[in-house]
């Protein structure tokens, strides 16, 4: 797998991404992400530690870079808990889980969360603002309603479809609403 192009991947759909959306400094970005569908494989069958860190590393250099905090979605074998800095599980009120991901248990890319990030917590479940699913690891019940996916020219990274979503407040009302 040639790691530069699934960088520059990573690199040229999250800036196309933000060019079509307005994620404010404190967001949360979601982040769920199979590495063995990053390789080619089927989902949860060929997890691949060196690519969960490259993919972590380059999205969360990113997100770091534009103040947005990052949340790795872990497996279904975790429920798909999420991987969140002790910070910001504070500061969102989110409820701690007591587990530790692994390669097996967790995915890929959440073990390298928790290894990169300064406290790691993992917690069940928060309402992000946006989010890059690589892979079909279903990242949906992690994102604030209403969801929009965001097109960009990037389909896949390495082997895996990839899909982004922002969100956009709920139109509620009905006709005689205005809306901004």
């Amino acid at each position: 797998m040639d790691e530069k192009k699934i960088e520059q991947q990573i690199i040229t759909g999250l800036t196309e991404y933000f060019e079509q959306s307005d994620l404010a400094k404190e967001s949360i970005f979601v982040l769920g992400c199979s590495s063995s569908e990053v390789l080619g494989g089927k989902i949860g069958k060929q997890s691949s530690k060196e690519i969960g860190q490259l993919i972590v590393s380059t999205v969360h250099t990113l997100m770091k870079s534009k103040g947005i905090y990052l949340a790795v979605q872990a497996c279904e074998h975790l429920n798909r808990a999420l991987v969140v800095e002790k910070r910001v599980a504070q500061l969102r009120n989110l409820e701690i889980v007591s587990v530790v991901p692994t390669l097996h248990a967790g995915g890929a890319a959440a073990l390298a969360a928790y290894e990169r990030f300064t406290e790691p917590v993992m917690v069940e479940k928060i309402t992000g603002e946006g989010g890059m699913d690589i892979g079909d690891t279903a990242i949906g019940m992690h994102v604030k309603h209403v969801q929009v996916p965001v097109r960009t020219t990037i389909k896949e990274i390495g082997q895996a479809h990839t899909t982004y979503l922002k969100s956009r407040p709920k139109l509620i009302g009905g006709s005689r609403a205005l809306y901004d």
